[in-house]
């Protein structure tokens, strides 16, 4: 009883809270236009400053520099205890500053960090080969997941299984011992698998590689292309060959190896938050559209992170509908279109690992619900 005589009920508002954050988006066709939305975005929100996004890349560099020297000068001077400790506080801070570099790389392969293809396709070669991402190759997949969003058929990353295709070992996986065994997998070594075998991506008619040029993923016109980004991830490997001759294969390691695995790690659990909650469908091709695929995706909290990676946490619906905005305008636009997205913008403000968890518990696979007239849109489920 409070001092005027009103009760709280903090369980009770947290529960309301954790129902609105689960309440399903609408799957009806939007009542307004992707050009409505976009009249109500400020024109500057779509202005791209060469000088701007050079500045991000220059900030991130800086401080990953000033992070790895004092680490390979500094720490080996520090007593056992504190060097021990020491350590993993630069590898959770070089890999976030290092996500933050992955995030404008990725903003060169949609033509969001200058008015010159030729710069952002430079740009994003060396940085995200450095990151020994194949840049190239990586920007043709991600373009048709965007194309593709929220389509059972078509999308690119992160597409469910219905019920009859998952496998028999999923319901010995169902437990916590369980989900923490897939998290950590998924986690470690996603990404290397979804670009060497294409796991978790759409499931092709034969071997489907992002490092091979004759893939089904790529068009004759892309091939080129996909053999430039695997040369630079060859380059950046052989640097690394000649940095371990050098420095020895434990500096290598602890320096990048192990910050690289943090930017993987947060690289898979970004993009699986962004298209993978109990309130969000997905749609066979019967149903699919491009607007209601692009408004299939959830905008997160990331706390002082959201910064740190650019805000592609907490601005991903409107960077889905209009890819080509730069990162430092999207909160400005995110506000300005909410109230045109109404139910149809949705935001989880669940904290990340707790989001993670419940994810990793609800959303095993997709069907449609139970009576429903609509048979095309399908939600996650998690009845084995």
């Amino acid at each position: 009883m409070g001092a005027g005589g009103h009760t709280t009920n903090p369980p009770l508002q947290r529960k309301m809270k954790n129902d609105e954050n689960l309440k399903r988006v609408p799957v009806t066709k939007p009542p307004f236009t992707l050009g409505e939305v976009k009249k109500a975005i400020p024109p500057h929100c779509f202005n791209r400053s060469l000088i701007r996004s050079f500045s991000y890349v220059i900030v991130d560099l800086t401080i990953a520099s000033i992070v790895a020297y004092i680490a390979t000068n500094y720490f080996f001077t520090l007593p056992r205890n504190l060097f021990l400790l020491a350590w993993p506080i630069y590898w959770a801070i070089q890999g976030c500053i290092l996500t933050g570099v992955w995030v404008i790389a990725h903003e060169c392969g949609h033509h969001a960090f200058s008015n010159y293809q030729w710069v952002d396709d430079l740009a994003g070669l060396v940085l995200h080969s450095c990151l020994l991402v194949p840049y190239f190759s990586w920007k043709y997949s991600h373009r048709r997941h965007h194309s593709n969003t929220g389509s059972l058929e078509r999308d690119e990353v992160f597409v469910p299984k219905k019920k009859p295709q998952i496998g028999w070992y999923f319901k010995y996986l169902d437990n916590p011992l369980g989900r923490f065994l897939t998290l950590t997998i998924t986690l470690t070594l996603g990404w290397p698998l979804y670009l060497a075998f294409n796991v978790s991506g759409r499931p092709y008619d034969r071997f489907a590689s992002h490092y091979d040029p004759y893939g089904p993923i790529y068009s004759d016109r892309e091939r080129l292309q996909i053999y430039i980004s695997d040369a630079g991830v060859l380059a950046v490997s052989y640097g690394l060959y000649r940095l371990i001759s050098a420095q020895g294969l434990n500096w290598v390691i602890c320096v990048y190896g192990i910050p690289l695995l943090v930017v993987n790690g947060f690289l898979v659990l970004i993009t699986y938050l962004q298209h993978t909650h109990p309130a969000l469908p997905h749609y066979d091709s019967t149903e699919w559209d491009w607007m209601r695929g692009a408004l299939s995706t959830v905008d997160r909290d990331y706390g002082i992170l959201n910064k740190v990676f650019h805000n592609i946490t907490d601005t991903h619906v409107v960077h889905h509908m209009f890819s080509t905005m730069p990162h430092y305008h999207a909160m400005e636009a995110t506000k300005a279109v909410k109230p045109i997205l109404g139910e149809y913008y949705h935001f989880d403000g669940t904290p990340i690992f707790k989001a993670m968890w419940r994810e990793a518990k609800e959303c095993i696979y997709v069907e449609p619900d139970e009576g429903s007239e609509i048979k095309g849109v399908y939600w996650y489920k998690n009845k084995l």
